[in-house]
């Protein structure tokens, strides 16, 4: 199937929506990683902590199909996008178990990666049991923003898993990344702990837990 490649948005918009979405932060701290400084603080999330209504689309929902993404479709459809790091995209293909996504008459909407194996975050070592998954690295395209397109993919993820016996979901959100914190609070999400990870020229690389969270 030819999948068609999302627009790119414009630069002021896009420049708006990080401030909006309170990314500013997010993404400045990504940039002094690359110089090799890195000070991360993250929530660890229990995600669907109670079951949740599922969320409504902006528009037609039968316009959206979900189905499985291969690597081929993903680097194709983001190797044009702005500061985009294919590297990164196709490392986390890699260690994940299940990539899903919402395709739009044959356009990619959205797509998130699946964890159904214990993994390494930042250097630590995270279990998961056979009842459990995690879920990471959530990507609405630009031109569906605005369609509450994560929480309803996030919740069709949900199903999923529960047919296949993974009623417990985690994922970790960084602290600033305020659009993911809110479309995870419209699906009944609570942050477990609070975290910081501190990564400074390559050799000191440690995790302090901050806060955990009644």
């Amino acid at each position: 199937m030819d999948i068609v490649e999302s627009k790119k948005i414009s630069t002021p918009k896009r420049f708006w929506n990080v401030i909006r979405n309170g990314l500013f932060f997010h993404g400045l701290r990504n940039r002094l990683e690359r110089i090799g400084i890195n000070f991360m603080p993250y929530y660890w999330v229990k995600e669907e902590m109670r079951k949740c209504e599922e969320p409504q689309i902006k528009g037609d929902v039968s316009e959206y199909k979900l189905r499985y993404l291969t690597l081929e479709e993903l680097t194709l459809i983001c190797k044009d996008i702005d500061n985009f790091i294919l590297d990164d995209l196709i490392d986390d293909f890699k260690n994940c178990d299940l990539c899903i996504g919402l395709e739009n008459n044959k356009e990619i909407a959205a797509y998130m990666f699946i964890g159904l194996n214990d993994f390494t975050f930042k250097h630590r070592k995270l279990q998961i049991l056979e009842n459990e998954a995690y879920l990471f690295n959530m990507w609405t395209f630009h031109s569906f923003r605005g369609r509450n397109l994560a929480p309803y993919l996030r919740y069709k993820s949900y199903e999923l898993l529960n047919e296949m016996g993974r009623d417990t979901k985690y994922s970790i959100t960084e602290y600033f990344n305020k659009s993911s914190i809110k479309f995870k609070n419209k699906l009944n999400s609570k942050h477990l702990q609070l975290y910081l990870y501190i990564e400074l020229f390559g050799t000191i690389k440690k995790h302090f837990l901050i806060r955990s969270y009644d």
